[in-house]
């Protein structure tokens, strides 16, 4: 029986737990934020993304004993193995105010 409240750091600081619930797929370890990635709403929007392509027929990344794309995508992510960025860098605001008055004139 595992307790719900105070039990889980204690619990997952025993050796080898944190690896053991990788292995099973653990919910509780599934809410540890990786370390390549910055923030959870990143981590669900990464997840998310990959899970919607193997569903459209991408292959997954790593042999997994869960099928669930969604599963799949986030041990793809822990592992690093998803290649991703911020997207394109915001241009300095005086650029942006120099267009806008560009398109007044």
């Amino acid at each position: 029986a595992r307790k719900v409240r105070g039990g889980l750091r204690r619990e997952l600081s025993r050796p080898g737990a944190a690896k053991a619930a990788e292995r099973q797929g653990d919910p509780i370890e599934m809410q540890r934020l990786p370390t390549n990635v910055d923030s959870k709403f990143r981590y669900v929007l990464l997840a998310a993304e990959r899970a919607e392509r193997m569903m459209r027929g991408s292959k997954p990344k790593i042999e997994a004993p869960n099928r669930k794309p969604s599963w799949i995508a986030m041990q793809e992510i822990r592992k690093d193995m998803v290649e991703w960025d911020y997207g394109p860098a915001e241009p300095p605001a005086e650029e942006l105010e120099e267009e806008l008055e560009a398109e007044g004139e």
